[in-house]
């Protein structure tokens, strides 16, 4: 059986999308110079650099952005095995700030939760958020994204792809049936 692509989100929506959640994260921060963004591997990483960028762009502030691997935080690395960490880059204080942790994909909160952990072993952020920009549901854990780009109702044998520009050569968001 073969399967069929769907594109959820074209270049423009992706774009649209994120000035939306950019917004959104400057409206709930409260103060700026206290926001800090920290992008979960792989995806969420150029993700909150550009949120962090869009930011900039909206109110002049310069957005601190970290990129934080939850590899051995994880709690089901025998479901999806052992890959090669990447490397946890938070070169700023955690202590009292907004964390926005940034995220492609929601799915069973998996992810998340090692995130949790893996930010308590950074420093005691003063709140923590989180932006996601698909939400495809089926959730495992009672976690739930603060700022969602897409809510997506999908199969559990659905896969969804996100592609940027930096790191695939395009913008898109799609669907594997």
């Amino acid at each position: 059986m073969s399967s069929e692509v769907v594109e959820i989100l074209s270049a423009e929506e992706l774009r649209r999308t994120l000035n939306r959640l950019a917004s959104q994260v400057v409206e709930k921060a409260g103060d700026l110079t206290q926001l800090v963004l920290l992008g979960i591997y792989t995806r969420g990483v150029p993700l909150a650099q550009l949120l962090a960028r869009q930011i900039e762009i909206l109110e002049a502030v310069i957005v601190p952005v970290g990129a934080l691997d939850i590899t051995f935080y994880r709690d089901d690395l025998d479901q999806i095995g052992l890959r090669t960490p990447a490397k946890t880059d938070i070169p700023f204080d955690l202590a009292g700030k907004t964390v926005v942790l940034v995220d492609d994909v929601i799915y069973k909160g998996r992810t998340i939760r090692a995130a949790l952990n893996a930010v308590n072993d950074y420093g005691r952020p003063e709140i923590i958020r989180l932006v996601v920009l698909v939400d495809r549901g089926h959730r495992d854990l009672p976690i739930h994204p603060d700022f969602v780009g897409k809510t997506l109702p999908t199969a559990k044998e659905e896969t969804v792809k996100v592609y940027l520009q930096d790191v695939d050569g395009r913008d898109a968001v799609e669907l594997t049936r």
